[in-house]
C-alpha cells in the first residue's frame, strides 16, 4: 500500500480539495492550510462550495473577503451571488467604456438575461478564483480551495479550456472586422486580448505539477468510492495532476460489539478495492475520530494524521 502524507503537496502553490458532498473535505482543507500556515507559510483557505463551514470549523467569522483567521493564515468563503452580480457589473463597465450609453442601455436586458442563464455563476466563480490565482499570487505561498462536490467542481476545473477556446474565437473575429492599419488600438481587441493573456496563464499554473495538485476525499463506502474514480478517470483527461487520495473516518481495529465488526468487516472490503483502483496514487488513512472536527486542537489532531 503507498501511503504518504501531504507534507510535500504543501510545498505547491495551489491545492483544490475535492469528493463527494459528506465525506470530510472541508476537515481535510482546513487541516492542510494550519498546518502550512505554523510553518511559516502565508496561506489563503478558499471555500467555493455554497454550503460554506470552513468558518464554523475554525470557529471564526469569515466571508467574501479575505480575513484573517490566525497568523499566516487568512481565509475566504466566496458568495457565487455576490461575484455574478460583480461579473455582470464589470461587463458593463467594460461596454461603457468602448460604446455609447445608447448601446449600453440596448444590451442591459441582454447582460442581465445571459447573467440569469444555466453556467453563469460558474464563469463569475471562476472568475474570482482567477483573480486569486494570479492577482494574489505573490501574496501567498500557498492557496488551499475547499470546493464544492465533485460534478461541479470538474466542471469548474475544465472552465480554462472553455473558456480560451471561446475568447480565443473572439479575438480572432474581431482581429477580421478591423482594417490591416489602424490609427489606434481597438479596444475591444485590446481587452479580448487581456481576457485571454490571463486565461492562459491560469490555465499554466493549473496544469503545472509544480504549482498545482488536487486532492480527492473519500470515505470507504461504495457511493463514494465511485464518485472519487469516476473523478480520477475526469482529472486524467485535464491536465491536473492529482497529487493523493484522503480515506477519511476509517473505524478504529479494536471496536467491539458486533455491529462494529461487521461494519469493520464490510469497510476491509472498501479498503482493498481503494488500494487496487488508486493503486498508482499515494494514499493516507484518517480514523474516525472521537469527537466532531472543530477549533484549532481538532483540527492540529488532523494535520499530524494527514502527515502535514
Amino acid at each position: 500500500m503507498l501511503l504518504s502524507g501531504l507534507r510535500g503537496l504543501s510545498e505547491r502553490r495551489i491545492l483544490f480539495f475535492g469528493g463527494k458532498g459528506g465525506v470530510g473535505k472541508t476537515t481535510c482543507a482546513s487541516a492542510t492550510a494550519l498546518a502550512a500556515s505554523r510553518r511559516g507559510k502565508r496561506v489563503l483557505l478558499v471555500s467555493t462550495d455554497p454550503a460554506h463551514s470552513t468558518s464554523d470549523i475554525f470557529e471564526t467569522a469569515f466571508g467574501p473577503a479575505e480575513k484573517e483567521i490566525l497568523p499566516g493564515l487568512s481565509g475566504l468563503e466566496i458568495d457565487v451571488d455576490l461575484e455574478l452580480r460583480r461579473y455582470v457589473d464589470r461587463v458593463k463597465e467594460q461596454i461603457a467604456k468602448v460604446f455609447s450609453q445608447e448601446v449600453l442601455r440596448k444590451s442591459e436586458r441582454q447582460i442581465e438575461l445571459a447573467a440569469s442563464m444555466p453556467g453563469a455563476e460558474s464563469v463569475a466563480l471562476f472568475d474570482r478564483m482567477t483573480e486569486l490565482m494570479i492577482d494574489r499570487k505573490e501574496v501567498y505561498d500557498l492557496i488551499v480551495f475547499d470546493t464544492a462536490p465533485t460534478g461541479h467542481t470538474l466542471r469548474l476545473l475544465q472552465s480554462p479550456d472553455l473558456l480560451v477556446t471561446w475568447v480565443g474565437a473572439l479575438t480572432k473575429a474581431r482581429r477580421a472586422m478591423l482594417p490591416p492599419v489602424q490609427d489606434e488600438p481597438d479596444p475591444v481587441l485590446t481587452a479580448l486580448e487581456r481576457r485571454q493573456d490571463r486565461l492562459e496563464e491560469v490555465r499554466a499554473r493549473m496544469m503545472s505539477p509544480r504549482t498545482t495538485a488536487f486532492i480527492l476525499v473519500t470515505i470507504a463506502e461504495r457511493l463514494p468510492i465511485e464518485e472519487a474514480f469516476r473523478s480520477l478517470e475526469s482529472l486524467a483527461g485535464s491536465g491536473i495532476e492529482i497529487g493523493q487520495v484522503i480515506v477519511n473516518r476509517v473505524l478504529p481495529p479494536h471496536a467491539a460489539g458486533e455491529f462494529y465488526e461487521a461494519r469493520i468487516r464490510q469497510e476491509t472490503v472498501y479498503l482493498d478495492e481503494i488500494d487496487r483502483r488508486f493503486a498508482k496514487l499515494p494514499r493516507v488513512r484518517i480514523p474516525q475520530l472521537d469527537s466532531d472536527i472543530h477549533g484549532l486542537a481538532t483540527l492540529e489532531r488532523v494535520s499530524e494524521l494527514l502527515g502535514c
